[in-house]
């Protein structure tokens, strides 16, 4: 647990040990046990309904959350998934490909965290490089060629920064996205599940509708990183977090998100199902608003929305 949740972990631990001596002892405490699991709930509902900025980052943070694979293999079928992007290598911190959408053919693309060490180190801990992003815009261009709608998954730190990532065009390959993304004449729906960091979400994020769940974070520079900068201190994370505007509260009330999807008690760690699927209600119901407008109808909106934001 996090740890602003150590007083809610006390009491769980608390509650399973009086089970589990009722159980082996054959003494009925269910009494007890209810009282204190009415007290979880009263403590539960006081954390979560109050979370700070810096909060709300640690729980996108975490690991156990349903990442891009968890919403492919769970609300999509037939998914194939297509590789490379024609020109330098296959980016695993970018996942992509083909599926099924409530019977409908999509092209579904995402940034792709690991669980674990080993995984995170394979897939670069969700941090593509350029060639991640050409991919991407390679099944983007091939879903408006053959009409396909588009749904992006975004959960990334941020691009990868490093040496070969500069040498091979990080910028250059973010940018082209963003211009090409605004003129693709097929619908686009963007879901921010975790973390959003700068351009590295941003290049899979251009979309007639951004939707985001309830403790998703989307800002320009990591907590730590902004604290360093802003205060000369890492450790003041929590100030920056405050200042960054970074919540779904704050994009919503800055007109950058279109609906903001509430978790489960917890976060959507602790109900991975219901998350899911109140995901799929909600690409459900924009994805069907979207695919009546006559394309020129919707790049128009599209345009007319990004050209809003000041």
């Amino acid at each position: 647990m996090l740890a602003f949740e150590k007083e809610l972990e006390i009491l769980v631990n608390k509650i399973k040990d009086l089970e589990e001596f009722s159980a082996q002892h054959n003494i009925d405490l269910q009494t007890e046990i209810n009282a204190l699991k009415n007290k979880e709930q009263e403590i539960r509902r006081k954390i979560y309904s109050d979370l700070t900025p810096y909060e709300r980052v640690q729980l996108a943070r975490v690991s156990e959350r349903p990442n891009t694979m968890d919403y492919i293999n769970n609300i999509f079928t037939d998914f194939i998934e297509l590789h490379g992007d024609r020109s330098y290598r296959d980016d695993l911190s970018i996942v992509g490909g083909l599926a099924r959408f409530e019977g409908i053919p999509v092209t579904v693309i995402g940034h792709r965290k690991g669980r674990g060490t080993k995984e995170n180190l394979k897939y670069n801990f969700g941090s593509p490089y350029p060639e991640g992003y050409r991919k991407a815009l390679r099944l983007m261009k091939q879903a408006e060629k053959f009409g396909r709608p588009i749904i992006t998954f975004i959960d990334t730190a941020g691009a990868y920064c490093g040496i070969g990532a500069e040498e091979r065009g990080q910028g250059e390959a973010i940018a082209r996205n963003l211009m090409e993304m605004i003129d693709l004449q097929t619908p686009i729906v963007s879901v921010l599940i975790g973390e959003g960091g700068s351009g590295g979400a941003l290049a899979l994020a251009i979309a007639d509708r951004f939707i985001m769940l309830e403790n998703a974070i989307f800002s320009v520079i990591s907590v730590e990183g902004c604290a360093s900068i802003l205060f000369k201190d890492s450790s003041r994370a929590g100030e920056a977090a405050a200042a960054l505007k970074l919540t779904a509260d704050d994009l919503l009330g800055f007109s950058l998100v279109d609906e903001v999807i509430s978790e489960p008690s917890g976060g959507a760690h602790h109900d991975p199902k219901l998350t899911m699927q109140r995901v799929k209600d909600a690409l459900i119901k924009h994805l069907e608003q979207l695919q009546v407008l006559p394309k020129a109808e919707l790049l128009e909106h599209r345009f007319n929305k990004y050209r809003s934001i000041s």
